[in-house]
């Protein structure tokens, strides 16, 4: 299956571009997305699961659209076509 991945500010830079498409093998969750993306770029090494493999404090992950901590946090199942947004933390006032 295909995923479609946008990352934004810090996120994108670690990644070199705005929107990749990535595929993948059926039942893909939230967690194992975000441990592969992980593994694959250096700049987002440690930076979206904690040690327990939950979704890192401030960060913003959507499912099309839907903020995955309102569905089921990283176990949210991912189907072909879903598109993923990843947002860094932010700050400012």
């Amino acid at each position: 299956m295909d995923v479609d991945l946008r990352f934004f500010a810090t996120f994108r830079e670690a990644v070199g571009q705005k929107n990749i498409t990535r595929a993948f093998d059926d039942g893909l969750t939230i967690g194992d997305l975000l441990a592969a993306l992980e593994s694959e770029f250096d700049g987002l090494e440690g930076e979206l699961l904690d040690d327990t493999g939950d979704i890192r404090p401030q960060l913003s992950v959507l499912k099309n659209g839907r903020e995955v901590l309102h569905i089921d946090g990283t176990a949210t199942e991912l189907d072909d076509g879903d598109t993923v947004s990843v947002f860094p933390p932010v700050a400012g006032g």
